[in-house]
């Protein structure tokens, strides 16, 4: 004879089987463009000497995630005050900027309020420089990184100007330790990809049409990193850039996602051309 307990058991799981299935969410994912980085010297991204001799130019890709009707701004590129500058080619990194994000926005009928949250791939101003665009949205950031902006002298690639609406305490900080899912459904997840800096991330969201994809943050700058297993030698950690180079990869494969690599040009390519979007 089943006992009390067990009848109440069976009795549950028959109630969640035949409960109606929670609709997925309607997500929709758009590429904006954040600037470009002219690079004179691409050795810099390796401690082993490779890509000596070599230039290249590298993109500074944002993304606008929408979940059902809720806003999540994926990194910020490079600051405004860049629009229409011309880049400093005597530079070992020249930087340009086109447009900024509200404009873009403005384009597939967004408005700057709308953007709930910013989820910030890692702490460096190239990926935080118009983040004070959007005092009103919550600031989703590694916990490792965030804490980087409070020390002295600050880290390489890190200017805290850029986050002083929040470290002022005027704005909703939320910092992320570990992997997160940031609507609490699956559909978007931040993942813990340490190594470039101590609270890198990358980004996985699940598109009902296109399928997974994947946005790298500076886990890799280009593909050829992956190949060679290249470290940028202002990496933070040597050991945990190859272990996250490595959980990137088979992230990717096992879940056959899209894997965008956000500095790379034929990367962003992978995604449809603003205003397009990928659902």
């Amino acid at each position: 004879m089943k006992t009390f307990a067990s009848l109440i058991t069976t009795a549950a799981a028959l109630l969640a089987l035949s409960a109606p299935a929670k609709a997925a969410p309607d997500l929709e994912l758009w590429r904006l463009d954040c600037g470009t980085v002219q690079v004179k010297d691409m050795s810099i991204f390796s401690d082993t000497f490779a890509y000596a001799g070599e230039h290249g130019t590298l993109t500074d890709s944002c993304y606008v995630i929408r979940h059902d009707s809720d806003y999540l701004l994926w990194d910020t590129g490079l600051p405004a005050a860049l629009v229409g500058q011309k880049p400093d080619l005597s530079q070992p990194l020249a930087v340009a900027l086109d447009a900024d994000i509200p404009s873009q926005l403005a384009k597939i009928g967004i408005k700057p309020e709308q953007i709930a949250t910013i989820g910030i791939s890692h702490n460096h101003f190239d990926h935080l420089g118009q983040a004070a665009t959007f005092p009103r949205a919550k600031l989703m950031i590694g916990a490792a990184d965030w804490e980087t902006f409070k020390k002295k002298p600050l880290p390489f690639g890190v200017d805290a100007t850029l986050v002083k609406h929040w470290l002022d305490g005027k704005g909703k900080v939320d910092p992320v330790s570990g992997d997160r899912d940031v609507f609490g459904d699956g559909s978007v997840m931040m993942l813990a990809m340490p190594g470039h800096t101590e609270g890198e991330t990358a980004l996985l969201v699940k598109l009902l049409q296109k399928g997974p994809i994947l946005l790298s943050g500076d886990v890799v700058h280009f593909e050829k990193q992956i190949d060679n297993r290249g470290v940028p030698g202002f990496n933070a950690d040597r050991a945990e850039t190859l272990a996250s180079m490595e959980r990137l990869t088979k992230i990717a494969d096992g879940l056959k996602a899209t894997l965008v690599i956000q500095h790379d040009p034929s990367h962003v390519s992978r995604l449809p051309a603003f205003p397009a979007s990928a659902k």
